[in-house]
């Protein structure tokens, strides 16, 4: 992977296309402020003659992205250029947004310190991967347990998450959004097969985060190991299972030829939520308009990144199964206990660090209850009907 090359999302788009949505975006934005009798003219710097924003509402500026995925990375990469491309577009190509790959500019791992510190604008990533910050950010991603895709948007933008996130990530110079989300992701690849607790015990396996912890508590052998390193592990028996992501990213990696059983349900990860961090100097700096760009720019990237993982996750669980002969196991009912009741142990250990920590848990906590209840009697009740009595 080359370190000195970036790409600029503006390339290759037609003029036209870009002045059309500039047009359309300006136009609705500028309706809906006079419309909602917004008193920011000056700071939006709306045009009241026009019912649109002026020319000079967002300034010429380049920004910087990094990430901590690999370069035309599927899914996860995709993100990180709908990004990119949404702020670059919206903004009439004002705002370009210049994207660098994991290594390109900074480390994979490097992307948080290079935001909050200025080196860079923007990093796409998952921010449980910034935990040595605060254990309480994989709240913001996923935690074991925990939120799906719809419970963890419900909560992020009207259940008090996004004021929380604010508030942790402000402590370091940054200001988080949701910019994607995998959906559930699957229990992992085993050489062999889990019948029991027993089973699990001293079984080497790839888990990083919160997942990790609960696995070691519950007598496996949990290691992190990159992407990269994953395959290799698996084939040499360095690991004897490891978690991935979902059927998709985990059929092009090719893990069916190391590992036969494939398991579900995944509990580590049941919808994780992916973050942009926008350096916080720099958010503050723009205008009203700007902060509109950014703020809808990632939420469509979030709704792409849904759409993308819910469609090709089902192709590839297909292929995975009739192509390959992958056999598909539940995990016993007895392991799924032993995990749920560490998982319980470990977030109350989270929650008891610190005030933000406490508050953080006892708002997803409660937003998690309510929404298990809400679910049992809508979706839970809904899908096993349509399973057992409806099919096309």
């Amino acid at each position: 992977m080359p370190k000195d090359e970036s790409t600029p999302v503006e390339n290759g788009r037609k003029p036209a296309n870009v002045n059309r949505r500039k047009f359309m975006t300006a136009g609705a934005l500028g309706t809906a402020a006079l419309a909602a009798g917004c008193d920011c003219a000056d700071r939006c710097n709306v045009s009241p003659a026009t019912g649109g924003f002026a020319n000079d509402g967002v300034a010429e500026r380049e920004l910087k992205m990094v990430t901590t995925w690999p370069r035309d990375f599927p899914g996860l990469g995709d993100g990180a250029e709908h990004v990119a491309r949404n702020i670059t577009e919206m903004s009439g190509g004002k705002m370009r947004v210049r994207l660098y790959a994991a290594g390109e500019l900074v480390g994979a791992f490097d992307v948080f310190d290079a935001v909050a510190g200025g080196s860079a604008d923007l990093y796409h990533g998952a921010d449980y991967y910034w935990t040595s910050r605060s254990r309480a950010y994989p709240f913001f991603t996923a935690v074991p347990f925990g939120m799906t895709i719809s419970e963890i948007m419900g909560w992020t933008e009207y259940g008090g998450g996004q004021a929380l996130w604010d508030e942790l990530a402000g402590k370091f110079n940054i200001k988080p959004f949701a910019a994607g989300n995998t959906g559930h992701q699957m229990g992992g690849w085993f050489r062999r097969e889990i019948n029991s607790l027993e089973d699990l015990r001293g079984l080497k396996i790839r888990m990083p985060g919160i997942g990790g912890e609960v696995m070691r508590r519950t007598g496996a052998a949990s290691v992190t190991l990159p992407g990269n390193e994953l395959y290799q592990a698996l084939q040499s028996g360095t690991i004897d299972a490891t978690e991935w992501v979902g059927p998709w990213n985990d059929l092009a990696f090719g893990f069916y030829r190391e590992a036969k059983f494939y398991y579900w349900p995944g509990f580590h990860e049941p919808g994780a939520q992916l973050a942009v961090g926008m350096n916080l100097d720099l958010w503050n700096d723009l205008s009203l308009q700007e902060q509109s760009i950014v703020t809808n720019a990632c939420r469509a990237a979030n709704n792409q990144m849904i759409a993308q993982y819910a469609h090709n996750n089902a192709i590839g669980l297909k292929s995975l199964v009739e192509d390959h002969g992958v056999e598909l196991r539940e995990m016993p009912r007895d392991v799924m206990a032993a995990l749920a009741e560490n998982t319980k142990a470990v977030l109350e250990e989270i929650a008891a660090e610190d005030d933000i920590s406490r508050r953080i848990y006892e708002s997803y906590r409660d937003a998690l209850n309510a929404g298990s209840r809400w679910n049992a009697i809508s979706d839970e009740a809904y899908l096993q009907i349509r399973r057992n009595l409806f099919s096309l």
